[in-house]
């Protein structure tokens, strides 16, 4: 039980480091947004969420089809093994994309799988 609550408190300061790194560069940017911090299947979690629509020139953060927020999130793992001395998983989100992406992909499965 003591390896899990290890391994919690490590992905816990993985998040805290790489919510860091991005706030840094929201407030570099001028942009609003909150940072959420979270461990789901035990990788660290970032997201940056706003109340009511995203701004704008924050869903530029995410590119089109999301490739600004790899290549963000990629930084922002770097960032924290900087830190850490380890390589990360951490996963970021911006304005629910990841989230939104992935019911999108479920409903497509779902459809497959009662067409066939």
């Amino acid at each position: 039980m003591a390896d899990r609550a290890e391994l919690v408190k490590k992905l816990n300061d993985e998040g805290d480091f790489g919510a860091d790194y991005i706030e840094e560069l929201l407030n570099i940017a001028d942009l609003d947004g909150d940072i959420e911090i979270g461990v789901e299947a035990d990788r660290a979690s970032v997201a940056v969420v706003t109340e009511g629509v995203a701004d704008r020139r924050l869903k530029r953060l995410i590119g089109q089809g999301g490739e600004v927020l790899d290549a963000l999130q990629e930084l922002t793992r770097l960032a924290v093994q900087a830190k850490t001395g380890e390589r990360s998983r951490l996963m970021l989100d911006i304005a629910d994309y990841r989230e939104s992406h992935r019911q999108e992909v479920a409903a497509i499965a779902r459809e497959a799988v009662a067409s066939v």
